[in-house]
């Protein structure tokens, strides 16, 4: 997992080239990493989230392998609630930076900074997408100015992730109570 977060990390970096050790550890994480990025279901519009299936893949297998360790043995139930917790992790993860990515945006808007400054328009191609299907969900066929979708994405995120995470818990406090 810290291989692949370094790795991760280093893509950030403009000719972050680290010689041997740098090729070292791309030829060790870079197949693993390449195998999410072709599934499409980790991209949204120009960003990649397949490194945060790749670390939550190997934080199940972690906390199975941890399971088994202290435990000497791991019901299916607890295999299943351990699944469900990575996926609502990551998840989760997006949910909460499109919320944050969304309330920033909504203050600079009502702020009136400079709207077309790279940064904002950066933060408007990730949350357009998801504000026009939240809004054409919420608001149908009626025409809605951009804060008033900037405020409905955001409250519609937050709800998603607050009763995302309790009904998550439920689920997994029901797998975990499997017999099996």
């Amino acid at each position: 997992m810290l291989a692949c977060a370094i790795r991760i990390f280093l893509t950030w970096v403009p000719r972050s080239d680290l010689g041997s050790a740098g090729r070292f550890l791309s030829s060790a994480v870079d197949p693993y990493l390449g195998f999410f990025a072709r599934f499409r279901i980790f991209r949204v519009g120009r960003f990649d989230f397949s490194p945060i299936a790749a670390l939550a893949s190997l934080a199940v297998v972690n906390q199975v392998l941890i399971t088994l360790a202290f435990a000497g043995a791991i019901t299916v139930g607890g295999v299943a609630a351990l699944v469900v917790e990575a996926i609502w992790s990551a998840f989760a993860f997006v949910l909460t930076f499109l919320a944050l990515a969304a309330l920033i945006r909504l203050i600079a808007y009502a702020a009136r900074w400079n709207s077309l400054h790279p940064l904002w328009r950066v933060i408007d191609d990730m949350l357009n997408p998801i504000l026009y299907r939240v809004t054409h969900l919420i608001w149908r066929d009626r025409i809605v100015n951009y804060l008033q979708g900037l405020a409905t994405g955001l409250v519609v995120l937050l709800v998603f992730r607050i009763g995302g995470e309790a009904l998550v818990g439920l689920i997994m406090r029901a797998l975990r109570a499997l017999p099996f």
